[in-house]
Formats: C-alpha cells, sequence, structure tokens
C-alpha cells in the first residue's frame, strides 16, 4: 500500500493516476537515492495489479497475494555461484522477478533470462513485472540485450529498473522508458518512522535520521551503539590533522579501518568522516548549529572548526569522493586511506 510508505507523496498521487487510469507504462525508471523506496514502490505497483482486493490504485496489503509477491530468496551472501544469477529470481508470486548484481555487474544471461519471460503470458494475473535491481550495473552487453525487449516491449509485462545512478544507463535505454524521480525522505519523517515503526530509542532515532541523509534504507540499517564507537574513532583522525598532525595516529587509525574485522565497514567509515567534514566546514563557515548533522558531539566539532583552515575541509570532501569512485575498480584501501590521511595533514 503506497500509504504505508514513507515519503515522496508526489510520486505516490502520479502512480495512483496511473493505477486508477490502466496508464502504468510497459517500462519505467525508478531513480533516486539510496534506500529512498524504490523497490518497494515498485512492489507497490506489482500488488496495484495483482490483489483482488486492490481499491483505488492501491492494494489491500493483507490478502495472501499481496503477502507473497515480496517473498524472493537469494544465495547465500558466502555461497554466491556465477551462475546462479544468469536467470531472474522469482518469489512468491510467479509474475513478479527479479534481476540482481552478481559482484557488482548485472549479467547479460540474466537479462536474456528477463527478456525469455517477459515474452511469456502472465500465469495468475492480468501482467507481469520485472525488476532490476541496481540497473546501472549493467555493463553494456546487458544494456543491449535489455534494449531489445525495450524496443518491442510486450503488452503484458512491465520492466522496472532502479538506480541511484540514472545517467549511468544507455541514451537509449533512458529514452524508451519514464522516468520517476524519488527525492530524500524528510528527516522528521525518517525519525518518526523509526520510533513508530522500527522502535528507536527518541535519541538513536534522531540521530539516525539525521545520519541517514533522507534514506530510510540508511537509517534503518545504522547501529547507533556501534556507529558511536567508529565515529570516535574517525574523529581522532581529523583532531590529527587538524590540530596535532599526528600522522603516527592517523596511519593507526587506517590500519585498524583495514583490518579484518573492519574491511566490510571500510565505506561506511568513509561516510562518517564524510559526515564529520561537512559539520566542521559548516560551523566554519556559518557557526550554524542548525545545520550539524553530529549534534551529540557539536562541542567538539566547534573547536575543530575554530583551528581548521577553511580552504582545506572543501579540498578534503573532494578527496573523499574520489577515493569512493575508485573503489569500484578494486584499488588498494590501506594506501589509498594513508594517502588521503597524509594529505589532511599536510
Amino acid at each position: 500500500m503506497f500509504s504505508k510508505l514513507v515519503g515522496n507523496e508526489d510520486v505516490k498521487d502520479m502512480l495512483r493516476r496511473l493505477i486508477a487510469n490502466s496508464r502504468v507504462p510497459n517500462s519505467l525508471i525508478l531513480a533516486g537515492d539510496e534506500g529512498v523506496g524504490k523497490r518497494q514502490f515498485a512492489i507497490e505497483i506489482a500488488r496495484s495489479f495483482l490483489c483482488n482486493e486492490a481499491n483505488g490504485g492501491e492494494a489491500c496489503g493483507k490478502c495472501a497475494i499481496c503477502l507473497r509477491i515480496d517473498t524472493f530468496e537469494f544465495p547465500a551472501r558466502e555461497d554466491k555461484n556465477k551462475d546462479d544469477y544468469k536467470k531472474v529470481f522469482f518469489g512468491g508470486h510467479i509474475d513478479v522477478g527479479t534481476v540482481v548484481h552478481y559482484k557488482r555487474t548485472i549479467l547479460v544471461d540474466a537479462i536474456r533470462d528477463l527478456e525469455r519471460h517477459a515474452n511469456f503470458r502472465p500465469y495468475e494475473a492480468k501482467a507481469r513485472f520485472f525488476i532490476i535491481d541496481d540497473a546501472d550495473k549493467m555493463n553494456d552487453e546487458a544494456s543491449n540485450a535489455l534494449l531489445k525487449t525495450l524496443e518491442e516491449p510486450p503488452p503484458t509485462s512491465h520492466i522496472f529498473l532502479i538506480t541511484s545512478r540514472p545517467d549511468s544507463l544507455l541514451p537509449t535505454i533512458r529514452s524508451r522508458c519514464q522516468m520517476l524521480r524519488f527525492a530524500p525522505v524528510e528527516t522528521d519523517k525518517v525519525e518518526k518512522y523509526l520510533v513508530e515503526e522500527r522502535k528507536f530509542e527518541n535519541a538513536e532515532a534522531g540521530l539516525a535520521a539525521r545520519l541517514s541523509r533522507g534514506s530510510i534504507g540508511r537509517a534503518v540499517s545504522i547501529n547507533v551503539v556501534e556507529f558511536r564507537t567508529a565515529r570516535d574513532r574517525v574523529l581522532n583522525v581529523i583532531k590529527s590533522a587538524i590540530q596535532t598532525r599526528d600522522l603516527a595516529t592517523m596511519f593507526r587509525i587506517a590500519e585498524e579501518l583495514n583490518d579484518a574485522k573492519n574491511k566490510d565497514k571500510f565505506e561506511s567509515n568513509l561516510d562518517i568522516l564524510e559526515s564529520l567534514i561537512h559539520d566542521v566546514w559548516s560551523l566554519k563557515v556559518s557557526g550554524d548549529t542548525s545545520r550539524v548533522v553530529n549534534t551529540d558531539v557539536t562541542d567538539d566539532l566547534k573547536r575543530l572548526a575554530a583551528d581548521a583552515a577553511r580552504a582545506n575541509l572543501p579540498s578534503w570532501l573532494a578527496e573523499i569522493e574520489t577515493m569512493r569512485q575508485n573503489l569500484a575498480v578494486n584499488i588498494n584501501r590501506k594506501i589509498a586511506a594513508d594517502a588521503l590521511f597524509v594529505s589532511m595533514a599536510g
């Protein structure tokens, strides 16, 4: 049910109109930041078609059909086999399938399998639905295979491309799909959702909501206790760079960020570093504490803002963004972290 989803009220209204007028496109791109609910919106569109109790463009959310639509089973992370990802995954409903990436790439065989299934008539419903998660991870071969289907879409099949980077899709794919753009969810709505639906404590919900940058998915995934521990470590990097120029401490922290227990959290630690630097920069420029995300360490951030060179802060953020982009080509993270920290202390 769209009414149960958080934020993006304008998108909900548009989808309700499209469904009510039987004008849902066969090919649709759902674009927006990670975790804002794009996939769940796609599922709800499918539910509105398949639910026998649908009313006013909304599924009931309670019947047997609604409950089994999004029950997909994917291979366990530790048992990834490339061949398993050369197909469309179907869950509890045979007319709703999804394609997911294998090691950062959507395989061409999966798109070809989608093409094959899309040409079948629906089994139980009046339409079939196929969701391509992280569609920007299609390589040229997979993109061209999908293009064949989009050029002559089967009338009873709908293909939804979920992406946070729509510009990475081929222009020819974008031109054949209608695009829905999703905005970040308002912080107060994220906080309310965490308290009411996820049973967060108020203080933890407030911090998680500010850190989420409008992403419900990111907010839900934040363990506030673990976050604060990780943030203390990263905050010491900034203190060493701005106040003490203590490279030894920074190299030690870089080592910790890349050890066995932290290596899977490297990118989230990078997010924490970026958030703290942005807070310091905001305080340096305006002194406005209302813009601070990490409000529970505001006093530390004020002292850092007072000592920081204003010109350094945006350049550090730019370097972090460059590092983030380079992670996609498997750079040595320890060397990259050392280089970043040397630059910050320089």
